[in-house]
This record gives structure tokens, sequence and C-alpha cells, in this order.
């Protein structure tokens, strides 16, 4: 197979719904852990409720980046996690993922595997 034919792209990205809204974090974490190899520089779980979405992410391992302290607080019904492998841009806090986003309908988590070019 030639090198162009396959993704060269390696984040790590899970997601995970309950409709009884139990331990959508920690599964996520499980999955992230299990997609370690996919991204090493930072890790991030998002989670959303409904009504209320909350985050926590950072540079370094799932390991590092997550506790049961900093899991705790992520309730909800549905959750996003990603590893982040950078192809583009800074390897740093702030291109950790998921993001974030306020839109007109209220607040949508985002991770990706790949790049966003001027997507401001």
């Amino acid at each position: 197979m030639d090198r162009d034919d396959r993704p060269v792209e390696e984040c790590g990205v899970i997601g995970v719904s309950s409709p009884a809204g139990e331990q959508t974090a920690q599964l996520a974490f499980f999955g992230l852990f299990a997609l370690q190899h996919r991204g090493q520089e930072a890790a991030g779980i998002a989670v959303s409720d409904g009504h209320r979405a909350r985050m926590h992410k950072d540079t370094g391992l799932v390991t590092h980046v997550f506790d049961a302290a900093s899991l705790a607080p992520l309730a909800g019904y549905h959750a996003i996690g990603h590893t982040r492998y950078s192809t583009i841009g800074a390897s740093s806090a702030q291109n950790a993922q998921p993001f974030l986003l306020e839109t007109m309908h209220g607040t949508l988590a985002l991770a990706h595997n790949g790049s966003l070019i001027n997507a401001a």
C-alpha cells in the first residue's frame, strides 16, 4: 500500500452515550486509555447532560490528565474524548481537544482527527 493511500493523522477519538447517564466520562477515560497509542501529547473529555457541557483537558498522557477528582464532575448522558497527535500547531494545552463552541442552539463539543484550517 502506498503511503498516500493511508490515513496520516493519528489522533484517538471516542464517543460514549448512556441513556441512564451512568459513568460516561469514566467509560470515555477507559476508551482513551486504550487509544493512547493514537496520540500522546494531550487528552480531553467533554460531557453533556442535555443542558450543560463540561470538559477537562490538558497536555500529557491520559493517566496524567485524568484522575478520580477530575472525572467526578464530568456527569452527563453523552461524552466525547480525544488523544492528540499533532500534525499542525504547537503541542500545548490550548490545542488540546475537545473544544467547546458556543452556538445559538447551545454549547457544542467538537473533537476531530486532522487539521482545520482557517476555521475561526
